[in-house]
């Protein structure tokens, strides 16, 4: 097997719909292994409808095996043993890597399960019905991979203690910035129609989940009526007042701009495994507040707005220096190191830790 590349066979299905933060991470994680020779990396879809479509939202050079199957069937069957392997219909393989908390059951391959955070372990009544029986899919997936996949320090930490797994089966692998973040330009004049974008707006990037802390955010931004209106960007419902707006789902390309146009960068979630729209908000040279929790302070480092979770008083005042930052036209040596902060996480440098986590779970 040293002689040959690894056969790794990755759960696609986040790259299906609408893409969040785990949809990102596969297809970014997938372009970057189908450059590396030491890989030969192919995808399967787990659903009934949609599973043609892998082969057209897969990067160049990966491709897709599968067939018509129902996720939640699968699912209820990986809880109690490995069949269906996941073999018998996509193939040999060394590695089979579960990208989205599940891992596949496997005949001979090596299970590789990411486990992006534990939100779910935490508030399991915010879970939507097709997903009740993910904690105890990820309980017995953590207990049955060979190795598994986190994107900080933190998560890997709290999967050790909390899933009772052994740390040194858990390696971390964190999320990149895509290089064109980096020359990023703010909204043009058709971009900020088609979106309703005012001249200066806080941002939010992410879903309407409760855990993203859009309450504490919203009542936050009310203490100050002189701070710039708020703008949510991703999929859900969010809730909006006459000083905020939802601006809906906005491709990458745009999300580049709205991102480089915004006065500050704001993420406030309870819980966070990684906050990839930190480090991207970085490298655009915007301005990021976002709570002071252990992901978010490990990735963010020094170069965000932190505040304890819940401090209205606090969060108000840290959006306020946020936006006087950003109003500083003077370039700054912490605006350098933002950006050379934002540019040590790639995704060649996630791709190398992800492969070593398939080689060490080969080996066992």
């Amino acid at each position: 097997m040293a002689n040959r590349a690894l056969k790794v066979l990755l759960d696609g299905t986040p790259l299906l719909g609408e893409r969040t933060g785990v949809g990102r991470y596969t297809a970014s994680l997938s372009e970057e292994l189908e450059s590396m020779p030491s890989v030969d990396a192919r995808a399967v879809a787990f659903t009934v409808r949609g599973w043609r479509r892998i082969r057209d939202v897969l990067p160049h050079g990966v491709r897709a095996r599968g067939m018509p199957i129902s996720a939640r069937v699968l699912r209820r069957c990986w809880l109690r043993g490995s069949f269906p392997q996941i073999e018998l219909f996509a193939g040999p393989a060394d590695v089979v890597h579960g990208t989205n908390y599940v891992l596949p059951g496997t005949a001979r391959a090596a299970g590789v399960l990411t486990i992006h955070d534990l939100a779910f372990l935490d508030a399991p009544e915010e879970l939507a019905p097709s997903e009740e029986l993910l904690p105890e899919l990820v309980r017995v997936g953590a207990r049955r991979a060979d190795a598994i996949c986190t994107p900080t320090a933190a998560v890997a930490d709290a999967v050790a203690e909390r899933l009772d797994v052994s740390r040194e089966k858990i390696i971390v692998t964190p999320l990149g910035v895509d290089p064109a973040w980096f020359t990023a330009m703010p909204p043009n004049n058709d971009l900020r129609s088609r979106f309703g974008l005012p001249s200066e707006y806080l941002l939010f990037v992410g879903t309407s989940s409760p855990r993203k802390g859009l309450e504490w955010l919203t009542e936050a931004h009310r203490l100050d009526p002189e701070l710039p209106p708020l703008v949510f960007i991703g999929p859900g419902a969010f809730v909006v007042n006459d000083r905020s707006q939802h601006a809906g789902y906005v491709s990458d390309v745009d999300l580049r701009s709205v991102v480089a146009g915004a006065s500050a960068l704001v993420l406030p979630s309870r819980d966070e495994g990684f906050g990839l729209p930190v480090l991207e908000a970085m490298a655009c040279d915007v301005p990021v507040v976002c709570s002071d929790v252990p992901s978010l302070r490990e990735v963010a480092d020094s170069f965000a707005h932190l505040v304890p979770y819940g401090d209205l008083d606090g969060l108000a005042q840290a959006l306020g220096a946020a936006v006087d930052e950003r109003d500083d036209a003077t370039p700054s040596s912490r605006s350098i190191a933002r950006r050379a902060h934002a540019a040590s996480f790639t995704w060649h440098r996630c791709a190398e830790a992800t492969i070593d986590a398939y080689r060490f779970a080969v080996n066992r």
